[in-house]
């Protein structure tokens, strides 16, 4: 299955909420309670979301802390897909039998 490319949480934020409301960096920092640069570098896609921002947002915003980190989980997981080298993984082959499948 291919995935699309997800938003990165900072840029639904601009396009949900600051943008269509007016609100500024500023203004949401302190609502987060966070620093302007702390929410900056969010919004730029230079930091993500943690769980503590995921709280923060929740509470500010609206929409469950799962959904802040699952949409973050879900920008990382496209980014990285289109980044990384698979070719040497090999699919661990796996018998009807636990015990044989251990290292000798």
């Amino acid at each position: 299955m291919s995935m699309h490319n997800p938003p990165h949480p900072g840029e639904f934020i601009m396009e949900t909420y600051m943008r269509p409301y007016g609100l500024s960096c500023r203004y949401l920092a302190a609502q987060l309670d966070v620093a302007p640069s702390t929410l900056n570098r969010l919004l730029k896609a230079q930091s993500g979301v943690s769980p503590e921002m995921a709280l923060r947002l929740s509470k500010a915003l609206g929409r469950t802390p799962k959904s802040w980190l699952a949409m973050q989980d879900m920008h990382d997981l496209w980014f990285t897909s289109k980044t990384i080298k698979l070719d040497h993984i090999q699919k661990v082959a796996f018998d009807d039998n636990p015990q044989t499948n251990r290292p000798h």
